[in-house]
């Protein structure tokens, strides 16, 4: 079809994708795009318009929502057949409402700490060695696997994290399963629920949930500018902690070495346990990588957590621990009863992805890409917000904090956000102490693409009045 240029305002109230959908109805409904007409993908409509891919798929999916095309499987998105052309002369203010979040729940601009760059993920090369675990002469992956995960994969990730990490393990030691809350449930069982368990506050609150959910009782922990305070820790009679500190979640700050070794001079002078979770430790914008925990442990002391959600993609669910000696053998003796949660053929699949190369050559172009995006949120916040807000932990990850100062509550700034299709997160849910002072939201950046990332922190200059 010929080339689609829709007249976009940048300064309009009105999403782009709404201005989009509209401008497709208007030419459908006057005939000047006919029916049955193929439009163009969302790939080659973005870069023509010089907009994100996911706001031409928004766009797309309005309009496959209200009838006006269809998805036909392998082919691509052509027009309906639209009775009844005088729709839009009868509505004439149709493409000035802007769907209210009570009725649509889906946002044009989401900072979602959760999700990824979905636009780099290598999918021709996943579903190659994806088929390969099908063949017959792989037909053992169609059987019941090793409790722990499959052993070609242990071996991977114990050599990925020698090198990256500096952890020191076997493949013996790695335990495969669905999810980092799974692991903690793991652990609980593993090292009993008579321990307390000291927990950094603010911390990760779906952790907090599994213990929780185990009986076990927890103790929140202050943070200082280095992380956990220890001070704190020695006078808990906690035996296990839990903490995140190549990026602290969410403050963001990173752990230094003198903090470490505190903290394994604590975990050894006391016979308790570290729990490391490494969650994105792939990322870190400033500087060399810190050591991890479990590489400065010689008491074995340290579980070391780690996952593939932020690396590769969050719908993996591929998450790891690394025991010490100890817990190893009482894991094998106790709890291979629990069979494996994660499906062999993915496993199988990022085996090979790691085995051959992929998922190094992956990670040095996902670094590349969220050091720019990184730089652009921050440039971008400064340049339209400057002073009126702080940025709190921008040194690693895929999310900042940022600390905004305009007399709004929390609740108030997520909700006019909202009004505007922008979602940002609160932080408040992850604070056991009542919090005072200026509020802190929590904005994710990995998921948005670089104009979106600029535009939204527009709309949140305009909303929040600063």
């Amino acid at each position: 079809m010929n080339e689609i240029t829709p007249p976009l305002d940048h300064q309009s109230k009105q999403p782009l994708y709404l201005q989009i959908s509209d401008y497709f109805k208007q030419e459908i409904v006057r005939g000047k795009i006919k029916a049955m007409e193929k439009l163009p993908s969302k790939r080659v409509l973005a870069n023509h318009l010089g907009i994100s891919l996911n706001t031409v798929q928004a766009a797309y999916e309005q309009l496959r929502a209200e009838g006006f095309i269809k998805s036909e499987e392998r082919k691509g998105l052509y027009v309906q057949e639209i009775e009844g052309g005088q729709y839009f002369e009868s509505t004439p203010h149709y493409s000035q409402q802007t769907p209210s979040r009570s009725e649509n729940t889906e946002y044009l601009i989401d900072f979602n700490s959760g999700k990824v760059d979905l636009d780099q993920f290598p999918y021709h090369l996943w579903r190659k060695l994806t088929t390969e675990a099908l063949y017959e002469e792989n037909s053992m992956l169609l059987q019941m696997g090793d409790p722990q995960g499959e052993y070609s994969l242990r071996t991977e990730i114990a050599a990925y994290l020698y090198q990256s990490r500096g952890v020191n393990c076997s493949p013996e030691q790695i335990v495969i399963a669905a999810g980092t809350q799974q692991l903690v449930g793991l652990l609980s069982i593993l090292i009993g629920p008579d321990y307390h368990y000291a927990l950094e506050d603010p911390g990760f609150h779906r952790t907090k949930q599994v213990l929780k959910d185990y009986r076990i009782t927890t103790v929140p922990i202050s943070l200082d500018q280095s992380g956990i305070s220890v001070k704190e820790l020695l006078v808990s009679q906690a035996k296990v902690v839990y903490v995140t500190p190549s990026h602290q979640f969410p403050n963001g700050m990173v752990m230094p070495i003198s903090r470490r070794m505190e903290l394994l001079k604590w975990a050894r002078e006391t016979g308790s346990f570290i729990i490391e979770d490494d969650y994105d430790g792939e990322y870190r914008y400033k500087g060399k990588p810190i050591p991890s925990l479990q590489g400065l442990d010689r008491h074995g002391s340290v579980i070391y957590l780690g996952t593939f959600s932020k690396s590769l993609i969050p719908s993996i669910r591929t998450s790891y621990a690394v025991l010490p000696p100890a817990l190893t053998k009482k894991y094998q003796v106790q709890l291979t009863i629990y069979k494996q949660t994660v499906s062999r053929f993915h496993q199988d699949t990022l085996y090979k992805f790691m085995q051959r190369g992929h998922y190094q050559r992956h990670l040095n172009k996902m670094r590349a890409l969220y050091r720019k995006k990184h730089n652009i949120l921050l440039n971008a916040i400064e340049k339209k917000m400057g002073e009126s807000v702080k940025v709190i932990g921008e040194n690693a990850g895929l999310h900042i904090l940022l600390r905004v100062c305009n007399g709004m509550t929390e609740e108030q700034l997520i909700k006019s956000a909202s009004e505007k299709s922008v979602k940002v997160y609160p932080t408040s849910i992850y604070h056991d102490k009542r919090l005072n002072g200026e509020p802190e939201i929590l904005m994710g950046f990995g998921g948005l693409a670089i104009e979106e990332i600029e535009e939204g922190i527009q709309i949140l200059k305009e909303v929040w009045k600063i």
